[in-house]
């Protein structure tokens, strides 16, 4: 048997990316999925975002391991489409017990020149989106007897970064939600951490925008992943770039699995040794 055989997930941000690894390496260990995803774009993320045809790619990837998925496009900044999603999923599945807060976004600014959109579009999705997750799924874990939630943090979740005030904060606000639900979950057994990578290899880094961002000094043909990969390394106690989205997911895996079942509370770092230097 799987690790979570048997067991239903939410997942949102589960279009590509880190989402869909999480869907994948859990459908992998036997649960059926609850996704949603934007499926769109908002204007002060400076990379594509998902597309419908990301979720259905998705969506295939996890039917072709005989599990069920219930996808769904939901805006996590929009409470009640979020919950719809929840409900009907847990209709149609029967139960919820696995829970993955992961929809993020990604932008930069100096805190002087932010302008308010870029703010507050990253706190509505990174922090608002992460409770309203929480709180839409709340009722159903209870329901089930406890239960697992993990929200997705970052390393800037636990120390400060330049240029990136809006994601520190949220972030750093994700944290403090898990403990806070922690604390206000445990009578239900349901257990509440977070993930804390270091850069992940998505398209979240993987775009131009991230690359002008950490080579400003360079021309902008110069700015390359090629020339890129070396300052990313640095960062790392590592010698690596990067991990890789399952890096995050089989962290996950464990946090939702019984190999966890006192673990509680905990701001988990995946990565490379970021936080040392």
């Amino acid at each position: 048997m799987g690790r979570v055989e048997g067991k239903v997930a939410f997942v949102s941000g589960a279009a590509r990316g880190q989402g869909r690894s999480h869907a994948l390496r859990l459908a992998q260990e036997g649960a059926d999925i609850i996704a949603i995803d934007i499926e769109g774009q908002i204007d002060s993320v400076p990379y594509g975002m998902s597309t419908p045809e990301d979720m259905a790619e998705t969506v295939r990837q996890i039917e072709a391991l005989d599990r069920r998925i219930i996808a769904t496009k939901a805006d996590v900044r929009d409470f009640d489409a979020v919950k719809t999603a929840v409900d009907d999923g847990v209709a149609q599945l029967g139960r919820l017990d696995i829970v993955s807060a992961n929809a993020g976004i990604f932008s930069f600014g100096e805190s002087d020149v932010l302008d308010e959109q870029h703010w507050q579009d990253m706190l509505d999705v990174n922090l608002t989106g992460a409770w309203h997750v929480a709180k839409a799924t709340i009722p159903h874990l209870k329901a089930a007897g406890g239960g697992a939630m993990i929200l997705t943090s970052s390393d800037a979740g636990l120390k400060g970064m330049a240029n990136i005030p809006h994601y520190v904060s949220a972030k750093h606000g994700v944290v403090g939600l898990m403990r806070t639900l922690a604390l206000e979950l445990a009578p239900h057994y349901i257990r509440v951490n977070t993930l804390n990578p270091t850069t992940v290899n998505t398209d979240m880094i993987k775009n131009a925008a991230t690359y002008a961002l950490f080579a400003p000094d360079l021309p902008t043909a110069e700015q390359t992943l090629e020339n890129i990969e070396p300052r990313f390394t640095a960062m790392n106690a590592l010698p690596i770039p990067w991990v890789e989205p399952v890096d995050i997911s089989n962290a996950l895996l464990f946090l939702a699995s019984d190999e966890a079942r006192y673990v509680t509370g905990v701001a988990l770092p995946v990565d490379a040794g970021w936080l040392l230097k």
